[in-house]
């Protein structure tokens, strides 16, 4: 089993910048693709950004590209997700994965491992 953890979600103003992180314990993190995905209220889980093992592949949702950058880090078993210019619709809970895929990938099915999750509010 593996055991993710985010941290780093708060309030935020509109324009502000959050850095969200998630620590891995359990299973060798640089064996695993991970993700960031969030769910804002009534609406359906959605795809932010995922890496692969080795951080040398990323891909970023439509919605975040630009503004969004993620990384990690094997050594400490984490993985981050720096937010800038952040905006209303921004906000919801953002969750960390991790997948067995690992390329990482942008389909939640794939992943077998997720953290709690993190709440980020942007306020208008």
């Amino acid at each position: 089993q593996m055991q993710l953890t985010e941290s780093g979600g708060r309030l935020v103003q509109t324009g502000g910048s959050l850095r969200l992180s998630c620590a891995a314990n359990g299973r060798p993190f640089r064996a695993y693709g991970a993700a960031w995905f969030r769910q804002a209220p009534g609406k359906e889980r959605e795809f932010v950004a995922t890496i692969s093992t080795d951080g040398l592949r990323t891909d970023l949702g439509d919605s975040v590209k630009g503004r969004f950058t993620i990384s990690r880090d094997n050594v400490r078993n984490t993985v981050s997700l720096q937010m800038n210019r952040l905006t209303p619709e921004d906000t919801a809970v953002y969750y960390c994965a991790a997948t067995g895929q690992g390329r990482g990938t942008a389909y939640s099915y794939e992943y077998d491992y997720w953290g709690q999750g993190t709440q980020v509010t942007v306020s208008s």
